[in-house]
Order: structure tokens, then sequence, then C-alpha cells
């Protein structure tokens, strides 16, 4: 019996498998930039900004290659960065419209550019190109019919005519030929990636200088809460100062049972307001006011003031309840029990906090919680709050703010929402994904240039800068770092104008603008008399920094180039203890320089990588100029004097 040689072997047709249409596509795209987990997560931008895209296109072979980016009924033609190194880019500028935004690459062989480039060369070595004149003939035809251009005919014929050779080659290199065919390419074996996704954010989401207050701590009265109509009265020092948002810590019901005392003491007396943090009592839960501050109408009247000062007013979303909150009582099924039946407060142990029960977002009715917590955000909406500052998002499952957030921008895609989650860097970057618009930051412990520059690069100059937008507060109602409680007044201006210049959006806690700073305890960053368990009375008349604040917000509304965080760029300087950075936006760009030596004289020289051999610097702080010239230049700070420059450069007279 003979063996069967393998060349006898058939499969039959019914047992291929089809072939995708797709792998017979000649052309690759790929590495899409900028790019979030491969186009998972949608990159985001603010209207009106610009997307450099850039990807990776090549074909096999030597034939030539034409790109365009579909935006929209846009067509942006890419072009290749670098000759040899199949790295194709182009930019287009997003929606004008809040929302999403799409895109998409198209690349194909284009079969006249190759013509054209061979025809060229091959006419440069003195080859007989009648031939290849009629090829190119032949395929400006087929685009004329393509296209139903006739002019294309004409030049069809002007190719293989009896002109001389060399017209008819200087013919094929016309640019209005080239821009023609390019308008009726084949296309028809066109590799298209598949649509990239863009989330444009209105301009608040990408600038802005925040405020925070208590506003029961408003009114002269220091034995109850001040009321929103007093509250209202300190919006004008707010706007004063050029602030865009003021953020209100919970502002509903607080509970009774375990209300912690003064300085988180465990009993609390008559006057004792609690934490706003513990939310809900018999006056209701989190869509109640409390009573103390008045009512719905008297809120609604505070924002209406606030944003007739040109401020907006954010809330604070707190997904947690106190054991007097209605849901415990209605809904006992969204906590978390003991073994005895009792329900689980909230811990971070040792610490405990017995006036606060966290909500189970693992709980059997957990999509009837997850639709309580969306009808709680859609009512403060309603009542026209469209920023919201979440408290603590790392610790409630991932998918509920994806899920909750895409609700609310279906119907409000203005909403902004700032993740408070200091937690480990991978959670923060995957709620930033997930949809939060602004992310506080680990800014409040970058203290030393060398934290500062590291940090601060990866957050502007890595793929970080396409998902994750900094807020950087220089103090909050739970972190007075010891930088603060140990450097006096010149840390709080080192601070201020790093915070302001360094990010596009910051802020601060009331009370920074007085330089507080006595902490609970040594090694403690909780503020003494903590605002967050009594109503605290300020002096706004004292000494202090609001002088300082003003300027700074007014140097930032009045320079695009501090509207951006992307175009932050450190520069050389010689002592450890001086930063100096700059940021740019068209003509206008700001140089900035700190000292971050609170207690000591500082100084050095800095380079600002100016290409120009003199030219004069205006410090935008207090109108100085001075005359710099190209490569380093000497700069002194005495901390009781200035902690900084904010230099500006003037167009050149002419």
């Amino acid at each position: 019996m003979g063996v069967r040689s393998e060349s006898a072997v058939r499969i039959p047709h019914a047992a291929t498998p089809e072939i995708p249409e797709e792998l017979s596509r000649r052309v690759v795209i790929d590495r899409i930039r900028p790019d979030v987990d491969e186009g998972r997560f949608p990159i985001k931008r603010t209207v009106g900004e610009e997307v450099q895209l850039s990807a990776d296109i090549f074909a096999d072979g030597h034939d030539a290659i034409a790109a365009v980016i579909q935006h929209g009924d846009d067509e942006i033609p890419m072009a290749l960065a670098v000759e040899g190194t199949d790295e194709w880019t182009a930019s287009f500028t997003v929606s004008a419209r809040v929302g999403w935004d799409e895109y998409r690459i198209v690349a194909w062989v284009d079969r006249f550019l190759t013509w054209r480039r061979d025809l060229l060369k091959k006419y440069a070595a003195g080859q007989d190109v009648g031939v290849e004149l009629l090829e190119g003939s032949m395929l400006v035809r087929d685009a004329a019919a393509r296209g139903g251009d006739e002019r294309l005919l004409a030049a069809a014929d002007a190719l293989t005519d009896t002109t001389p050779v060399e017209q008819r080659v200087a013919h094929a290199m016309d640019a209005d030929l080239a821009d023609a065919m390019a308008r009726h390419a084949d296309r028809s074996h066109a590799t298209v990636s598949p649509p990239r996704r863009v989330w444009v954010d209105r301009e608040r989401a990408r600038f802005g200088a925040w405020y925070e207050m208590f506003p029961r701590s408003a009114g002269a009265d220091t034995h109850r809460s001040g009321t929103f109509r007093e509250a209202a009265a300190d919006l004008v020092r707010i706007a004063d100062m050029g602030f865009d948002v003021v953020y209100l810590p919970p502002i509903h019901p607080i509970g009774v049972s375990f209300r912690k005392g003064r300085n988180n003491t465990l009993s609390a007396g008559p006057d004792d307001p609690g934490s706003p943090w513990a939310i809900g009592s018999d006056a209701g839960g989190h869509t109640a006011v409390d009573p103390g501050l008045g009512t719905i109408d008297d809120f609604v009247a505070f924002r209406a003031e606030a944003e007739r000062h040109g401020l907006e007013v954010a809330l604070d979303l707190a997904w947690q309840c106190s054991p007097d909150h209605p849901w415990v009582t209605e809904h006992p099924e969204w906590f978390r029990h003991r073994p005895d039946g009792t329900i689980k407060y909230a811990e971070n142990p040792p610490k405990k906090y017995q006036d606060i029960y966290p909500l189970d977002f693992e709980n059997d009715d957990w999509r009837g919680l997850w639709h309580a917590l969306l009808d709680v955000t859609l009512f403060w909406i309603a009542h026209g709050v469209k920023i919201f500052r979440v408290d603590n998002p790392h610790t409630k499952t991932f998918g509920f703010w994806a899920w909750l957030i895409e609700r609310v921008h279906d119907d409000h895609s203005d909403v902004v929402f700032l993740a408070e989650a200091f937690t480990r860097s991978k959670p923060m970057r995957y709620l930033a994904k997930e949809g939060f618009t602004q992310s506080y930051t680990y800014f409040t412990w970058r203290n030393t240039k060398q934290e500062l520059v590291e940090y601060f690069t990866e957050l502007t100059q890595t793929d970080v800068r396409e998902y994750l937008r900094p807020n950087l507060f220089a103090n909050t109602p739970d972190i007075l770092h010891a930088y603060l409680q140990h450097g006096g007044r010149p840390a709080f201006e080192a601070r201020l104008l790093l915070a302001a210049m360094l990010g596009a959006s910051y802020g601060i806690y009331s009370g920074f603008e007085l330089c507080e700073r006595r902490a609970a305890a040594p090694g403690s960053e909780e503020y003494f008399d903590s605002e967050k368990y009594q109503f605290k009375k300020r002096d706004w008349t004292q000494p202090g920094l609001a002088e300082l604040v003003r300027c700074v917000n007014r140097i930032r509304r009045d320079h695009p180039a501090l509207h951006v965080d992307r175009t932050l760029r450190f520069h050389a300087a010689d002592n450890p203890e001086i930063i100096a950075f700059s940021k740019r936006a068209g003509d206008d760009a700001v140089y900035v320089i700190v000292n971050l030596d609170p207690h000591h004289m500082q100084h050095g020289f800095v380079d600002l990588d100016i290409d120009a051999d003199a030219f004069v610097v205006r410090d935008l702080l207090d109108d100085a100029e001075y005359t710099w010239h190209r490569g380093r230049n000497y700069v002194r700070f005495d901390p009781e004097i200035r902690q900084g420059h904010i230099l500006w450069r003037p167009t050149p007279r002419t």
C-alpha cells in the first residue's frame, strides 16, 4: 500500500472557515495616541480644546500611504511626523457642545501617490517614462469616474498628449491635481479604526478657583448655626478675592445619636452641632436642609446670590448616614449588620466613627440603593447645582460611579464631579477613568522640589493627563500639613503660589487666608477647634493673605497660560529650595519662581530657556520690571518680604 503525499491531501472547501474581509486590508493602524487603555475609556477635553493625535500607520511593501482623521463632518489629513518613523500626526478641535464627541482614522494605500513618487525617480534617472505616464492617466480617469469630476478627464489627457515629456511630468506633479486626486482617492480597501470617544466638558472642568466654607459658621451668634441668609453676606468677600466656585460641606440635617463634640470628642455638649458628614435626623435625609441653615428655598436663594456674584455653588455628595437617618428604619437592608443584628458604624482602625453608618453597596437591594442615590443627585441638580464634590468615592463600588455619572450626564452633561479620594494612585486614576471630572491629588504632601517636579511631571506629561484633571487644594478641613503648621505666613504664601500656578484648578479652605495653623496635637494634621465639630467665628478684618489671594486669582483670570495644565514645564534652578516652572498658551507665557523654604533667605540662578540675548520680564505680583539675559539669572527671596515671582514677558516693542 503506497504512502499518500501531503500535496495530495485536500481539505473540503465546506470545512474551510470564511476569511474575514478585514484581513485583506494592507494598512495597519496601531497605537493611537492619546489613549486610555486602548480606547476602553474616553480621553477628556473641554469645549474648544485641541486633540493632538498620533498613530503608527504602515503597510506591507513600499507603497505610499494616505490617512485622515474623520471628525464629525470634517476630514483632517494626517502627515508623517518624521520621515521613516511610520508615526502619523494631526490635530482637531473637539466639539463646541458639551457631551460625547467621536473620531476615527481612515488610512489606505494610495496608488496615485505611489505612482507619482516612482515617476519622479525614474524621470530623474533619465529613464523612459512613457508607459508610466499612461498608467498615471488611467489612475486619473478612474478617479474622475469615482468622483464625477470631468476636470480630471482633461488632466488625464494632459498626461498622454504630444507635449514634451518634461511638461507632462510637471503636470503630474501639479499641486491642484494632487488635491483633486486626494478628494477622489480610492478607499475601497481602506483600513478604518474603531471609533474613539472624547468626553467634552465645559471650561469649569478645566479651570477654576474654589473656596470651601461652612455656611453654619456665618452670623454673629456663636451659640447657633449661621443661616443661608447670613452666609450669603459672605459671598461678596469670597467673590472679591476672585474665586469661581464656593464649595459647601454637607448641608443636610445632622444626627443626634453618638454626635461628636468639639475636637472630635465622643460626648457632645448641648450647643455642639456635630459633624455635617453625619447625615440624617428626624428632619430628613440627603434631600433635606439642616433646620439651622434654613429651608430648601433659602438654599436656592443663596445659590442665586452666589451666581449674581459670579460664583457657582458646589455641594458635597457624602453617601453615608447617621443612625437617625430615615433610611435606617425605611431600608435597614442598605446597611451592614453585626451578628447581634445591630448596624455597623464606620471604622478606620483604630479610629471609630459611631455617628456614621456606611451604606452597603453589596446588599441584596443594591439596585434600589443605587437608584435612590441617583435620585438624590438629580434632586439637587433640579435645584440648580451643577458641581459636586464627592466624599470618599474610593470606598464605594467603582461600577456605581460609572453608572451614576453616565446617568446624570445623559440629561445634564454640564455637571462636574470632583473626586475626594485620598487613596492609592491606581484607585484614584481608575475613578477618573470611570467618569469623575476632577480629582483631589497628593499635592498637600508634596513639598520638596524633587517631589513637586516628579509628581507634576507625571500629572501633566504622561497619559494620566488625558483622563485625570487635578484640583490642588492647599488645605482642607481634614488636612493641615506640618509645612503650614510650622512655616508661618511664608509657608502659606508659597503653597498658595504653587497651588494656583501649578494647577489650572485649585482651592483653599476657609481660614487659609488668615494663616490658621494650630494643630489638634503634635504630629496631627487635624485643626485645633476644628470647624467640622463646632461653629467657628472669624474676624476677617485681621491681617492675612486676602490681598495676595485676590492678586493671584486676577493673574489667573487674565492669563490664558494659567488656564491649562498640559503645557507645564520645569526650568533649571541651582538651589534645591527654589523651584521654577512655566505655562504657555499661544503667545501668552507665565514663568513662576518660588522659594520652598519658609524660614530662611534663599538665592540662586534660574534659566527660563528664553531664546533672546536680553529681554524684559514683569512681575505680575507688583508690576516691577527686570531686564534678564539668555541663560542664568539671579533671584533672591527673603521670607518676610516675598516668597516668589510670577513673571510675564510683555510683547517686545517694535
